[in-house]
């Protein structure tokens, strides 16, 4: 099938980081994959989650929210003031959950990151690009704790990135903006780090199943991609 730009099966849109974005936060970044954009912002707190605040304890936490701003789409989306719906939940839950594997928990003090991942446009792969970005957000900020001597450079665990794939028309596809996702027969949201290892993979037959040949097609497109990202996250932080 044809993709926008004559771009290749397993080519990434266009990446770009522009750190430093906002001013105020610890650690910020602007990821811009295709026409999708998300601000990540980091916010540091000397304090814990009181189930975690135990007088033994020096163990951090890292958390996230997600949020699509109004006019991210093409039609205005609601700000969600009554409530976090089902949806926005479980994708800050996912981006928390594989940021906290980049870095050593027991490292971080007693100290909270809380890394803000809004949307300002969405063109497919918010979410992953949110990891992406929400990582390198991260590493900026914790890296100055570390250079001013008050956490160890041993906090850094491998990096953390993340890429959608999907099948479409029965070609295995990496990267897929808004017009290829609406459309796909299957989808996978995958992360992974530097060391090849596997930290989550969300994936769903939306418009038909798929075969394990099919899957691990997905796969192997999926790490190629994060190859990618992980090494434009490292020129980044130099």
């Amino acid at each position: 099938m044809d993709r926008l730009n004559n771009r290749r099966k397993d080519q990434l849109r266009p990446v770009s980081f522009e750190p430093g974005y906002v001013e105020y936060p610890e650690g910020s970044v602007l990821i811009m994959i295709g026409k999708t954009r998300v601000l990540c912002n980091v916010s540091v707190e000397d304090q814990v989650p009181p189930w975690l605040d135990r007088p033994d304890s020096t163990r951090g936490w890292i958390t996230a929210e997600y949020a699509l701003l109004p006019r991210s789409t093409n039609t205005r989306v609601k700000r969600e003031t009554s409530g976090l719906s089902g949806r926005t939940q479980e994708i800050k839950r996912l981006i928390g959950r594989s940021l906290r594997a980049g870095f050593d928990l027991d490292l971080l003090g007693k100290r909270t990151l809380i890394v803000d991942c809004d949307v300002l446009q969405a063109d497919g792969g918010t979410r992953t690009a949110s990891i992406t970005g929400g990582y390198l957000a991260l590493a900026i900020a914790i890296g100055t704790l570390v250079d001013r001597g008050e956490i160890s450079r041993d906090v850094f665990l491998a990096p953390v990135a993340a890429v959608s794939v999907g099948l479409l028309e029965g070609e295995a596809l990496l990267d897929l903006d808004y017009r290829e996702d609406s459309r796909a027969d299957a989808d996978l949201n995958v992360v992974m780090n530097a060391d090849g290892e596997y930290i989550e993979i969300q994936g769903t037959g939306e418009g038909d199943s798929f075969s394990r040949e099919e899957l691990n097609q997905l796969l192997d497109l999926a790490e190629g991609g994060i190859r990618d990202l992980l090494e434009l996250q490292r020129r980044e932080l130099g």
